[in-house]
């Protein structure tokens, strides 16, 4: 069992592993091989003391997930498309993370605002459009993810979802990393970015409800203002929900979360359990983690990037090969990201 909770995300054709102290990727490429990759955290927040304080830590993990997460997924993208990778710089990637999160809160905080605002602008109640734009903001939320998960690439990306969460499963209940292991787990899990934005929604709905009915001014302010309090609030919630999950109360209440990854988490084939199993192992082994037993058959390549050394003759590696023995830095990490 690892002295550490591992989390992750789902790539194109990949898994990304976040550990303790560095993230492990490994991608399927486009000739069928496993190719994979290491990086440590270094967020200018990681490890200090103040990253590690309550309130605190769930906005510097949403941090380094947002900067690692954005930055891998263009990555795996261009793995695929078989391109010459253009390495995303820290202007890059902070205007890529400026658009898509303007894009969000305008989707699933100031839209549902309007809308609440038209559908009960004449209600003189003070909770009337408070309720009304929980349920819309609810409504755009799971159709959302319900349209996008018909779309064939979208798909397999939450087939890889599964297998991140089935592998992780396998770890913490200390079964072998093998294909027929993990498939006895189910893909939900209680740690999940999903159940997260479960628990985020509901903090929203709650807190907008004691804002109320104001000028319109002050509650599209109360939205920008109160989402990084609400997101660290939610990582606490989070992580009290996964600590006392046995509790059958603590299990009701969080439940929706697990509801909600039917549509985010699919059940992946073998191949795709295998690419989460190698992420999971370089994973560990750059985290100084003891391998479960039988772990580190599955042959991998490391993946080449710009300024990474380049693998003598380009031959398949196992995991006890000992050029792969230590955590390998494929790139420097991004200024203060």
């Amino acid at each position: 069992m690892p002295r550490h909770n591992y989390g992750g995300q789902a790539l194109i054709e990949g898994v990304l592993m976040r550990g303790r102290d560095a993230i492990a990727v490994a991608l399927r490429d486009p000739a069928g091989r496993i190719v994979y990759a290491t990086e440590r955290l270094d967020s200018g927040f990681h490890g200090s003391r103040s990253s590690k304080l309550p309130f605190v830590r769930g906005l510097v993990v949403l941090y380094e997930t947002l900067i690692v997460g954005t930055r891998w997924l263009v990555r795996s993208a261009s793995v695929q498309a078989e391109e010459d990778e253009v390495e995303l710089g820290r202007g890059a990637v902070a205007l890529m993370l400026g658009i898509t999160l303007l894009a969000g809160i305008g989707v699933f905080f100031l839209l549902p605002l309007v809308l609440s605002t038209l559908i009960a602008g004449g209600n003189e109640s003070r909770f009337a459009q408070p309720a009304v734009e929980g349920l819309v903001q609810v409504a755009i939320f799971l159709g959302y993810l319900t349209l996008i998960s018909r779309m064939p690439d979208i798909h397999r990306v939450f087939q890889y979802h599964g297998a991140e969460h089935m592998t992780i499963h396998a770890l913490e209940r200390g079964d072998r990393l093998v294909v027929d292991e993990i498939r006895k787990y189910p893909t939900a899990h209680h740690r999940c970015g999903t159940e997260f934005l479960v628990v985020l929604i509901a903090l929203s709905i709650f807190a907008f409800s004691i804002v109320g009915k104001q000028p319109p001014l002050v509650m599209i302010g109360s939205r920008f203002v109160l989402i990084p309090v609400l997101a660290s609030v939610g990582y606490e919630v989070l992580r009290l929900g996964a600590r006392y999950r046995a509790n059958p109360v603590v299990r009701a209440i969080m439940w929706p979360g697990i509801l909600v990854q039917m549509i985010t988490t699919k059940q992946p084939t073998d191949d795709m359990i295998e690419v989460a199993i190698v992420s999971m192992e370089e994973a560990l082994r750059a985290d100084g983690e003891a391998f479960p037993s039988g772990a580190g058959t599955l042959a991998r390549d490391r993946l080449e990037l710009p300024g990474a050394e380049r693998s003598a003759g380009g031959r398949r590696r196992g995991v006890g090969d000992a050029e792969s023995n230590a955590p390998v830095s494929i790139d420097p990490p991004l200024p203060g990201a």
